[in-house]
């Protein structure tokens, strides 16, 4: 066959085990680590603060699973199932939470709601000096904000599964006497629990990751305690062993969606009857109403509302110079991670596509695995591998080449920063880029080859063309990945790169939420945009 032509070009395989190599470079080096141990490093950590980490992580992983679970499942049933005043409008609007990163609704809730806030002074005022709220500052209140901010991976594959359903099988069961209840939690319910499932661990997934949230609330899980022992300790070795411990309950949540992905085994329909099944009326219809719309508040309009408060107030005073040199690395930093990571990711799916031999699918499902990786996990580990190259060989041969003060090269670069984004997102830009690919038929590069056109020429009249709608949203999905990410560009950010995200930490952790409010509002907007493609996308489902 013609196509035979182009899956010989060299470097296919190649592309694909470097690739993967990446990912696994820091999983070994989270192993290796273990060879020897600060001891009083570890005796501290095991007299203070590790139970109480393993505790607080375990926690957070119970409340936030099961505050999406229901959240989710309850909003998508309502949305996808059930007529009731605005219910087209909040079909979409309660897919905005996503455009707000965790740790700036944790600093606005803390604003509007802390002892001090305009909230308890209000209520103050109303009920006496003696009035007290429930301290937002607890454990309630983390797993409160990373509900609101990761409850729409439940809601979204929830809301999918069950349209996906059709309307026949919720009327046979009103055929034969069942309540509305009794179809959702006879039949309707274990039918989404795959999606239901794959949704509660890509939350969890998230959870695990956070580093901004739990450190906006001074409340130590995992992710702080590794950025403490690095900055606060100097052990980038004992923070490499922090992060191994947090990568196991990682694989943990990474495994139960596998596990939920891989049982989807329950038939839908290939054309759903459109429109709603339960008509809402009376009392129940303005009820769906209030509680969807109470969500949609919480998490996302009174945020946005109060950080526009802020910014009028005084935040403006605040563009200056400095914050347009933090929009530049922001951006810069962003468009950088695109292109690199955008590039390799239509070599993989290429790869796969052109040599789909075992061992090729493999690399390339290992390549995607570092979505699943803290990006705390991430910047230590490879750190870790950076400083072990750089006194092993670079210092050395810089030496040996006549530098006065040879300094580390990798450690600290640039390169290492981009590297992490690499990794992290590369499974953001392979989805759009492979679905692309899919939909190019085999026949229209073969016509070409037949033609007398080279490989690279097919690539590149053929291939790139007809993939520039997964090229561009692939592109879209990481720039605005990159620009919200923190752990990573906290840890790893050369000297002079501060970002957004970074000055919001930095500012947080000072309890300025005024002057955090232009740099939140400016990544909400930033982040809006990959919401809207969703938006549009699920409109045309």
């Amino acid at each position: 066959m013609p196509q035979v032509m182009i899956s010989k070009m060299p470097y296919w395989r190649a592309v694909a085990y470097g690739s993967a190599a990446l990912v696994v470079m820091p999983l070994l080096v989270l192993v290796l680590s273990w060879q020897s141990i600060d001891a009083p490093i570890w005796a501290h950590l095991l007299q203070t603060q590790l139970l109480q980490l393993i505790g607080n992580t375990l926690t957070l992983v119970a409340g936030v699973g099961v505050g999406v679970i229901v959240l989710g499942v309850s909003l998508a049933w309502l949305t996808s199932m059930c007529e009731f005043p605005g219910r087209r409008w909040l079909d979409w609007a309660l897919m905005l939470p996503f455009a707000i990163p965790a740790y700036v609704l944790a600093f606005v809730m803390i604003g509007l709601l802390d002892f001090s806030g305009p909230v308890q002074t209000l209520l103050r005022d109303w009920l006496g000096n003696d009035f007290r709220m429930v301290s937002i500052r607890s454990t309630g209140g983390v797993i409160l904000v990373l509900v609101l901010v990761f409850y729409p991976y439940v809601y979204l594959l929830a809301r999918s599964a069950f349209m996906a359903q059709g309307r026949g099988l919720m009327e046979a069961a009103r055929v034969l006497g069942q309540t509305p209840w009794q179809g959702f939690s006879k039949i309707a319910l274990p039918m989404a629990r795959p999606a239901i499932g794959a949704g509660a661990a890509l939350a969890i997934m998230e959870t695990l990751a956070d580093f901004g949230a739990v450190s906006v609330f001074n409340y130590d899980t995992f992710t702080t305690a590794i950025y403490k022992t690095w900055y606060g300790f100097f052990s980038l070795q004992t923070a490499t062993q922090l992060a191994s411990v947090l990568l196991l309950f990682v694989f943990l949540a990474l495994f139960a969606e596998r596990r939920a992905q891989g049982s989807k085994r329950f038939p839908g329909v290939d054309r759903p009857r459109p429109g709603a099944i339960y008509r809402l009326r009376g009392i129940k219809a303005w009820l769906a109403s209030v509680y969807c719309l109470l969500v949609l508040s919480i998490a996302f309009i009174i945020p946005v509302s109060q950080l526009v408060y802020w910014l009028l107030e005084g935040g403006m005073a605040h563009l200056d110079s400095r914050y347009w040199s933090l929009i530049r690395n922001t951006l810069m930093l962003g468009a950088m991670a695109a292109v690199l990571t955008v590039s390799l990711g239509i070599l993989l799916a290429l790869a796969r596509r052109l040599q789909p031999i075992k061992r090729v699918r493999t690399a390339v499902a290992v390549s995607n695995l570092g979505y699943a990786l803290p990006g705390s996990v991430l910047a230590v580990g490879i750190m870790f591998a950076f400083s072990w190259i750089d006194n092993a060989f670079l210092i050395p041969l810089r030496g040996w080449l006549g530098a006065e003060q040879p300094t580390p090269l990798l450690l600290g670069s640039l390169f290492a920063l981009l590297l992490a984004y690499l990794i992290r997102f590369m499974a953001v830009a392979y989805g759009p880029l492979d679905t692309s690919l899919a939909r190019i038929k085999p026949s229209l590069p073969e016509a070409a080859q037949s033609l007398g056109q080279s490989g690279w020429a097919v690539l590149r009249r053929i291939y790139l063309p007809l993939l520039l709608p997964g090229i561009l949203s692939a592109g879209l999905l990481v720039f605005v990945d990159v620009l919200k990410e923190m752990p990573a560009t906290l840890l790893m950010r050369p000297f002079g790169w501060d970002t957004l995200a970074v000055r919001i930490h930095g500012l947080t952790t000072e309890g300025n939420w005024e002057r955090a409010a232009l740099p939140a509002l400016t990544l909400v907007l930033v982040g809006l945009l990959p919401v809207i493609v969703l938006i549009r996308r699920s409109a045309r489902r």
